[in-house]
Formats: C-alpha cells, sequence, structure tokens
C-alpha cells in the first residue's frame, strides 16, 4: 500500500511543478512560447490520466472530511490524526476510570460470596 501512496505522491509533485511552470510560461507569454504552452498543457493532461489510474488503485481508502477542513485552515493534516489520538487516549483513561470505580462498587458484594465471614463484620471499601 506504500509503494501505491508512493508512486501517486511522485506523480502529485511533478504534476504540481507543471502547474508551476504552466502558470510562469502563462503569465510571461509571447507568442514565440506557444509551442512550450502546448507541450506543458499535454504533461497536464497526461499527468491527469496517471492520477486518474492510480484513483481505481486506492478506490477503497476513505478520508474523513474533517482532514480536509484541516487542510482548508492551512493546518498539517497529520494533527488531525494526532487530535484523534489524544481523544481516544482520553476516552480511554475516562473509561478505564470507570471501569475500576465499578469494580470498587461490587467489591462488598465479591467478599461477601467469598469469606467465611459475616458480611456486616467485613471491613467497607468506602471507609
Amino acid at each position: 500500500m506504500a509503494e501505491k501512496f508512493g508512486h501517486l505522491e511522485e506523480h502529485l509533485e511533478k504534476f504540481v511543478e507543471n502547474i508551476r511552470q504552466l502558470g510562469i510560461i502563462v503569465s510571461n507569454f509571447q507568442p514565440s512560447s506557444q509551442a512550450g504552452l502546448h507541450q506543458k498543457l499535454n504533461f497536464i493532461v497526461i499527468g491527469l490520466q496517471d492520477i486518474d489510474k492510480y484513483r481505481q488503485q486506492l478506490h477503497d481508502i476513505t478520508v474523513p472530511l474533517e482532514v480536509f477542513e484541516y487542510i482548508d485552515q492551512g493546518w498539517n493534516p497529520q494533527l488531525y490524526t494526532k487530535e484523534c489520538l489524544e481523544r481516544a487516549l482520553a476516552k480511554n483513561e475516562q473509561f478505564k476510570a470507570q471501569c475500576e470505580k465499578e469494580q470498587w462498587l461490587h467489591l462488598p458484594s465479591l467478599l461477601a460470596e467469598c469469606s467465611p465471614l459475616p458480611a456486616s463484620r467485613l471491613p467497607s471499601p468506602y471507609a
């Protein structure tokens, strides 16, 4: 999978570079640069076709919409992953604390079942 992403990334970088060069050609257009303009446009069309080939190989990958919001705001998309992991860790800690609390609540009944002493003589876990 990483190999597919590597090839796609390489094609995207070439595509972006061709778009940048096209912008330079267009902004400084001279009739003598017509052939270069056509060549660059052909490279862009070929680049789009190459990128479209990768689309079919990577069709099963979904990207959360929030990632695009991060990109639109100029943030690194890896921040989204980091924040998701931090939220998951916080929820895990919260759930872990809740489980420990539940275990303490059931402790008196477990002690009563296992102990030969009457429940009234067992020490309270809440004291």
